[in-house]
Order: C-alpha cells, then sequence, then structure tokens
C-alpha cells in the first residue's frame, strides 16, 4: 500500500503546472524571508529590553563580586540570580558553598520563598560538615518561619496562630535543630525565642479553634480541643482560655462533676484570672515577640 501511495504522490508531483511550481517556490521563498524578519526582530527586542546574559563571560571572581555588590544594595532578587548562577558554573570552585546559602537568603529576602527553600535544602544536604550549618538550619527556620504578614496582615491584626500552622511546625523543627544540635551557637538564643512563640501560636490556634466549637454549641467538639491544648502546650499562655472552655463545656454537658474539676484546676493555676468573670482572656500586647524586627 505504501508504494502505490508513494507513486500516486510522485505522479501527481510531476504532473503539476510550471505555472504553480514557480508559485510554490515564489510562497517558499517569501515564508522563508519571514522567517528571518522574525528572528531578528526577536532577537532585536531581546537585546534591547536587557535580556542578553553578560554574565556568561564573567569569571568566578567577577562573578561573585558582582553578586556580592547586588547584597549590599539589596537587590535581592538579582542577587540570588548572580549566586545561583556562580554555583552553578563554578560548583567545585572557593566561592561555591557561600554562594549556595547566600543565594537561599537573597532569595528568602526577596520574598521568592520556594526558591529560597530549594537553595537552603540543597546547601544543608551537600554540606553536614559545613562550618555554617548552624546558620543554614536557622535561615530555613526563618525562611519558613515567614512572619511578615504583609500590610493585610497588619491592617486586620492576623497573627501567626490564624494561618496555617504546618509552617509554622516545620520552622520550628530547624529552630529545634539549632538549638539541639549547636547549643553554643550565637543563633541559639533567637532560635529558642522563636520555637517558644511558635509553640505559644500553635495553642492559641487550637483556642480559636476550640471557642468557634463553643460558640456554635458544639460543646463536646470544644472540650477535646481545649483538652490538647492543656496536654499539648501546658505552659503556653493560651492555656488559660483552653481551661475556661473546658469547663464550661462540661457545664453545657451536664458534667459537673467534671466541669468543678475543671474550675478547681483553673483556680489553682490562675488565681488572679478574670475570665470566669468577664469571658475574655486578657492578651500581651500584639506583636510583642518581634523583637528581632527593626
Amino acid at each position: 500500500m505504501s508504494d502505490v501511495i508513494s507513486d500516486a504522490s510522485l505522479r501527481l508531483a510531476g504532473s503539476a503546472s510550471p505555472q504553480k511550481s514557480t508559485f510554490l517556490r515564489g510562497f517558499g521563498l517569501i515564508a522563508l524571508l519571514i522567517g528571518v524578519v522574525i528572528t531578528v526582530l526577536l532577537s532585536g527586542c531581546a537585546g534591547s529590553d536587557g535580556q542578553k546574559d553578560d554574565t556568561d563571560i564573567w569569571s568566578e571572581t567577577k562573578l561573585y563580586s558582582e553578586a556580592t555588590d547586588k547584597l549590599k544594595d539589596a537587590d535581592y532578587a538579582k542577587c540570588g540570580k548572580y549566586f545561583d548562577k556562580l554555583e552553578a558554573r563554578f560548583p567545585f570552585g572557593p566561592y561555591s558553598q557561600q554562594a549556595q546559602i547566600n543565594a537561599a537568603y537573597c532569595y528568602w529576602k526577596a520574598q521568592e520563598q520556594a526558591q529560597a527553600l530549594v537553595a537552603i535544602d540543597r546547601f544543608i544536604k551537600l554540606h553536614q560538615g559545613s562550618p555554617t550549618l548552624d546558620y543554614a538550619y536557622y535561615l530555613k527556620g526563618l525562611i519558613t518561619f515567614n512572619d511578615d504578614l504583609g500590610w493585610l496582615g497588619s491592617f486586620t491584626g492576623q497573627d501567626l496562630s490564624e494561618r496555617d500552622p504546618k509552617a509554622a511546625k516545620e520552622a520550628f523543627e530547624s529552630f529545634k535543630v539549632v538549638v539541639e544540635r549547636f547549643p553554643n551557637s550565637k543563633y541559639a538564643p533567637d532560635s529558642l525565642d522563636r520555637m517558644r512563640y511558635i509553640v505559644n501560636s500553635l495553642a492559641e490556634a487550637d483556642v480559636i479553634v476550640a471557642r468557634f466549637y463553643y460558640q456554635r454549641g458544639a460543646y463536646l467538639a470544644a472540650a477535646n480541643r481545649a483538652q490538647l491544648v492543656i496536654r499539648d502546650y501546658d505552659r503556653a499562655p493560651a492555656v488559660e482560655e483552653a481551661l475556661y472552655i473546658l469547663t464550661k463545656s462540661y457545664e453545657k454537658l451536664g458534667m459537673t462533676q467534671l466541669a468543678n474539676d475543671s474550675a478547681r484546676v483553673f483556680k489553682l493555676n490562675f488565681p488572679d484570672s478574670q475570665i470566669l468573670e468577664t469571658g475574655q482572656r486578657v492578651k500581651k500586647e500584639r506583636r510583642w515577640w518581634q523583637f528581632w524586627n527593626k
């Protein structure tokens, strides 16, 4: 069958008139010229808006110097790209390790969290013996922690407890590595402070859920979530409200003995609390923990 088709195609091609063949050749020439013009125009556009990569001819030292200058100038998006190029082109050079960790920092400051995490995870995986490993874990915690809620968060008064706790837990694990593996690190005290804040925020998040359940009459669900806070975050400020919700939930459920027991524990731990009378817990000033934000 293929031979028949080929022969038929040849006969049709051979029977084409000279005028038609000339037309086809002319059309092909025009198409070729159009393609050349488009290529030239695209090349010109790429050059005019700075897309040409001049760093391809830079030496290792030159690339590191330029990347460092961009970092000093707070041009974080560009310094991240420069450090990435440096590490990719000179993976065994003297600046390779520093380029990886600097790239992570630059991307973090540029709010490119995904790229920052890729860079810092690669550094941690490849350089477990590095003297800057404590900083690497600390930086990973900062990247994941992401305490900057932006203008909308500041406007609405939102804090970390009102967001998805998954990132907070991941940040906690990174800070925990710094505190446990590098207790003498200069980053250990700040890591510990952030761990405390994360724990308090996670407890606060569960109290928000317990409060939600209670307000909607789901008293058993409210009691269960309040118990979780008391069990997992026994030193967090949110325990005060958790005990209050637990007591009130037991009362609503008609569990008088459990309600009395909870009230006794509450008064023992928070003798000066006014929440039993007012229903409101006195909280510290919002963002008290962000003393590191200048």
